[in-house]
């Protein structure tokens, strides 16, 4: 008994120790680094406040909201609103817009940024280098309305721009927001043009950060420039690329809700109705509160299932992952 007692005092210690070992050291830290602190707090509550406490609130999904009841007083209804979303007719739409539109993104719109920053990464005139940074990195500041609205004035039936010199060729007007096959291109591409001088930014970063003795030592081996794109540039961008990749995966199924639902009308609805305009008309403009939040949890059990999915392959295949 008494041996007992001893070995649970001497844990008792040692758990103390810690305690006070761990408070020492986040004392000493805070005391040193308490401005990089005070930096962190405001994006650190903005996650909780706006992203992890209304996690909570995705238990509507499996109640009959009332609005007088309030959510937790609202009655149970278990997977009623999951079975009435895989049973709907749109469903299968829904889901194949937004992949269409996702994987079509992503193809189109993941190499073009490196393939700028390897370009740009050549240009030895400096001038022209910003010249060209500032041109494209510049639409991206121009907000989602903004783009909407060049994108219908250029390609207007009637006085849009394409139109017009169409016409002067000889070329009958088309109407191209009209048109469910083209919407899918004009939206991805209107898109690549906006993002990617920014994107472009991260990978010149990177290869800003790669060793000037590896471009010395493929000189004398005497290395050309696309050899040494591809035997240095590359794999410098490699890291960078492949956990962008993952991100971009794990979003593939939040495809940007403002443009496609201000690009959207009904000729055009067969190809541009995705999940998120879909929740916004249940959800706001029906007020069927519960079955929205049964698409929206849906659809981030999806982005999280492809999330892990893809973090997994890429650490097994290139030892580069998030975690």
């Amino acid at each position: 008994m008494t041996l007992r007692t001893t070995i649970s005092n001497g844990r008792t210690v040692v758990k103390q120790g810690r305690r006070s070992a761990l408070k020492l050291a986040l004392s000493r830290s805070w005391r040193r680094h308490w401005q990089l602190y005070l930096l962190i707090i405001p994006p650190v509550a903005y996650f909780i406040i706006f992203k992890y406490v209304p996690m909570v609130n995705a238990v509507l999904a499996f109640k009959d909201y009332n609005v007088i009841k309030g959510i937790w007083g609202s009655p149970w209804v278990g997977t009623k609103y999951f079975e009435l979303l895989f049973q709907n007719p749109a469903f299968v739409t829904l889901i194949k817009n937004t992949l269409y539109i996702s994987f079509y993104s992503l193809v189109v719109g993941f190499p073009v940024p490196i393939l700028l920053a390897l370009a740009l990464n050549e240009v030895k005139n400096a001038k022209f280098k910003k010249t060209v940074q500032m041109v494209t990195y510049a639409p991206y500041f121009i907000s989602t309305v903004v783009m909407v609205s060049i994108i219908m004035l250029f390609l207007s039936p009637r006085l849009g721009i394409v139109n017009t010199i169409a016409g002067m060729l000889g070329f009958e007007a088309v109407n191209f927001l009209g048109e469910p096959g083209l919407f899918r291109s004009i939206y991805v591409f209107s898109d690549v043009w906006q993002s990617m001088g920014y994107s472009a930014v991260i990978y010149l970063a990177a290869l800003a950060g790669i060793d000037p003795s590896l471009y010395e030592a493929a000189k004398v081996d005497g290395a050309n420039r696309f050899q040494k794109m591809v035997n240095i540039d590359l794999p410098g961008l490699l890291p960078a690329a492949v956990i962008i990749l993952i991100l971009s995966v794990g979003n593939i199924m939040a495809v940007g809700f403002e443009k496609i639902y201000l690009l959207q009308n009904p000729l055009n609805l067969s190809a541009s109705e995705i999940i998120s305009t879909y929740v916004y008309k249940m959800g706001l403009l029906n007020a069927n509160y519960s079955f929205a939040t049964a698409v929206g949890l849906f659809n981030s059990l999806i982005n999280l299932i492809l999330l892990l999915t893809v973090n997994a392959a890429a650490k097994r295949l290139s030892n580069t992952s998030l975690w």
